[in-house]
């Protein structure tokens, strides 16, 4: 019997596993933690956005991290098979705006509790609170893991679903790289991401709190636009957050790692540059005997009063009719590009995902099989990866899984006459 060695205990980890066990093979899964799925129960808030309904092809423009590696993974386990396969273990589904699949319930525990209800169904050997010091092999060939305390296990394959580094209060501590880097692999840069961004201004910083539902942000080096988006985003104490702030960081982290970057806020994206003049014009002419900043409260939210009067670069105290027209256009361009510079983003204890990870020149895609080291497996966030929010990295996680666990049988277990069936 082919014995499957899977270290993790997350969404990777989980769905290899309960894929792996058809009764000709003993999967045994080794999670540092305590219980399983500790980063999953918080994910989307804790509801779990277990993928995105979008068509297939769609999927990949939200891949921010060679997409074409996983090409054949997304297509051999979309987001159609997923939402089937979870409703078929107990966890009925609903989709919500942007195509966003949660569980009914809105609770990410009933998707731990049915992958481990699954797993101990088919057999899964579940080992909690172990942790695996390092991977053996030899000569090119997997042979077992040894366990923090010394204990040798042996097994025939070993998958990695150790994650990333961010929340790595959730168990996410970057062990998964070390195995990887010991047995051959390179590690490509780590950056956090889908984390909110550090901006410079001070003004940025004093809207802390402040949400702003329907804007568009692009954040440009020089005159490229590297990332441009429209929804929502919270100004915090150290910059910018929301889905906005969170979506640029994966798409600008590269950029940033070398300089900062400059970006705007179109805090009236629904009018055009002359339905916003005229919407000014007839501001200041309601209100043409009155000073400038009792006249732009209509305009913006309470908080954000004081930083527009103050960055418009008009005197707060001046009369409306004294403003010229060159005043007036350049207090709509500062509306319409409302400015600031950014400088990072936050650290990996608030990052979703981490962007970077285990090379996948070194990967199969076609199996996500070691091409360095036989029997050899990596799945799931610790590959060099990456999406945007909306249920895209889960996607990944479960397609990167089933592609492992099909080939782990197809290979090891099935003849040519006996395909794989999920």
């Amino acid at each position: 019997m082919l014995k499957v060695g899977i270290i993790g205990g997350g969404a990777a980890g989980m769905m290899t596993a309960v894929l792996c066990s058809n009764g000709q093979t003993e999967v045994h899964v080794f999670e540092k933690n305590e219980k399983l799925g500790k980063k999953l129960f918080i994910t989307g808030k804790g509801r779990c956005n277990v993928t995105n309904s979008c068509a297939t092809d769609e999927f990949f423009t939200n891949v921010v991290s060679n997409a074409k590696f996983l090409y054949s993974s997304i297509y051999d386990f979309d987001s159609s098979q997923v939402m089937e396969w979870m409703e078929k273990i107990g966890v009925p589904l609903k989709v919500e705006r942007g195509n966003r699949v949660f569980p009914v319930s809105d609770h990410s525990s009933d998707i731990i509790r049915a992958m481990e209800k699954e797993m101990r169904r088919r057999g899964v050997k579940i080992h909690l609170n172990r942790k695996v010091k390092r991977i053996l092999a030899e000569s090119g060939t997997i042979h077992g893991i040894q366990m923090e305390n010394g204990t040798i296990a042996s097994f025939d394959v070993i998958v990695v679903a150790t994650g990333g580094m961010s929340y790595p209060s959730t168990g996410s501590d970057g062990d998964g790289y070390r195995f990887a880097r010991e047995c051959g692999h390179s590690v490509t840069q780590l950056r956090p991401a889908l984390v909110p961004l550090v901006v410079e201004e001070d003004y940025i910083k004093e809207l802390q709190g402040l949400s702003l539902k329907n804007a568009e942000m692009k954040i440009a080096d020089g005159k490229k636009i590297l990332y441009e988006g429209f929804g929502e985003l919270l100004f915090t104490h150290f910059g910018i957050s929301g889905p906005l702030g969170l979506s640029a960081s994966s798409v600008i982290g590269k950029k940033l790692s070398e300089h900062p970057l400059t970006g705007w806020i179109n805090l009236k994206p629904a009018l055009t540059e002359k339905q916003l003049d005229a919407r000014i014009l007839r501001e200041f002419e309601e209100g043409k005997n009155k000073q400038f900043r009792n006249v732009i409260h209509s305009l913006f939210p309470s908080k954000l009063i004081p930083v527009m009067q103050r960055i418009s670069g008009i005197d707060p105290e001046k009369q409306v009719n004294a403003i010229s027209k060159g005043e007036r256009l350049a207090f709509e361009e500062k509306i319409r590009k409302f400015p600031f510079t950014v400088t990072g983003t936050r650290e990996f204890s608030e990052a979703i995902i981490t962007q970077g990870g285990v090379a996948v020149k070194e990967i199969s895609p076609a199996t996500m099989e070691s091409k360095k080291v036989r029997n050899l497996y990596f799945v799931g966030e610790i590959l060099d990866v990456d999406a945007l929010t909306g249920g895209f990295n889960l996607q990944i996680a479960w397609s990167t899984a089933h592609t492992a666990a099909k080939n782990i049988l197809n290979v090891n277990i099935r003849s040519e006459e006996e395909p794989y069936e999920l």
